[in-house]
């Protein structure tokens, strides 16, 4: 596996239910943030950039999730990115949602390469190897 990235965020009201539990399906907020942010600063790459320059959008093909425990309002979290496997037309990423050294989320996210119009698309080398 890769170097792991890291992305800090907080718990807000809005993440939250009633009870103030963050709602199960803000975690997929927290971790598609953190992939996003993993993208610019570690791989020095951009969405915009590489639709535009490269015609390459990556798009989540697949996405298990484990809820282990409750984050709350307020709670400082982090998200661990790492790549756990890469060909030119996919990746696969492992990404834990932490509170402190408590794992409190599992996701293991399939992303593929596709085109503007939707057709699979090879990543070009140069971009596969700053993964």
């Amino acid at each position: 596996m890769s170097k792991k990235y890291t992305y800090k965020t907080k718990v807000y009201y809005e993440d939250t239910d009633a009870g103030g539990i963050v709602y199960y399906a803000k975690y997929l907020h927290f971790i598609e943030r953190a992939r996003t942010e993993m993208i610019y600063q570690q791989f020095s790459l951009n969405h915009k950039k590489l639709k535009n320059d490269h015609d390459v959008i990556f798009v989540v093909r697949s996405c298990n999730i484990q809820y282990l425990k409750s984050a709350y309002f307020e709670d400082e979290l982090e998200i661990n990115t790492s790549v756990a496997s890469k060909t030119s037309v996919r990746l696969n990423l492992v990404q834990e949602v932490k509170r402190k050294s408590e794992l409190l989320v599992v996701a293991e996210v399939e992303l593929a390469v596709i085109d503007s119009k939707g057709s699979v698309k090879k990543l070009p080398l140069n971009l596969l190897e700053k993964i």
